[in-house]
């Protein structure tokens, strides 16, 4: 045996030892699980990574909300629109409330790449609360884009709510028809009711 063909003999035998070595299969197969995150039933209309503020009315103060992409959500059954933003790196929602038409974008004072809006019903802590809020862009141009989305999201629910009262109307009619065949069997039940004792007496008056 060459010195070059024993110097290659030890690491093929080690090569051996690991290929015939013992494997071992895990005793139960965990089946991988999906978390849902609220969002399954939705498209995304709109995104762009922002800054969120909400204004601190005990402290009268602005506190920094989180930093991450400001979402534009759209049900596919409903329609309606609602803006969702969530903290980079730990996916925590920090705005969460439907683009309702009655709110006012307001532009910053101080900032062309900022806007400033009260909204009466922010659902990001799970309790419905009333923010003021600022939210603000990399630049100007982005801070124009989101306005744009924000009232096409604002035009879209203010028309779904334009359609509720006809649908509500259409649902009352049924309500007052379905009154109104209640009401008439009733009484019919009452005149066959009065029609059978009036007969029994009359029986009993023969009798």
């Amino acid at each position: 045996m060459s010195a070059e063909t024993a110097a290659a003999t030890p690491a093929v035998e080690k090569k051996e030892e690991e290929d015939t070595g013992p494997s071992f299969e895990p005793l139960v197969q965990l089946p991988e699980v999906q978390t849902k995150h609220g969002e399954e039933d939705e498209e995304v209309l709109f995104k762009m990574r922002s800054k969120l503020f909400r204004f601190d009315r005990d402290l009268k103060e602005w506190k920094e909300r989180g930093t991450g992409n400001v979402r534009f959500m759209q049900h596919r059954d409903t329609k309606k629109v609602r803006l969702l933003m969530r903290r980079e790196r730990t996916l925590k929602v920090c705005a969460n409330h439907v683009v309702l038409p009655s709110i006012e974008l307001e532009a910053n004072a101080t900032s062309d790449r900022s806007w400033v809006y009260t909204c009466p019903a922010d659902f990001a802590d799970g309790e419905p609360t009333i923010e003021l809020f600022a939210i603000r862009f990399a630049n100007a141009e982005n801070a124009g884009a989101f306005k744009e989305q924000f009232l096409a999201a604002q035009k879209i629910n203010k028309e779904l709510e334009g359609d509720a009262p006809a649908e509500k109307k259409e649902g009352e009619e049924k309500k007052d028809d379905a009154e109104k065949k209640d009401d008439a069997e009733k009484k019919d039940d009452a005149e066959k009711k009065d029609d059978a004792e009036k007969k029994d007496d009359a029986e009993k008056k023969d009798d």
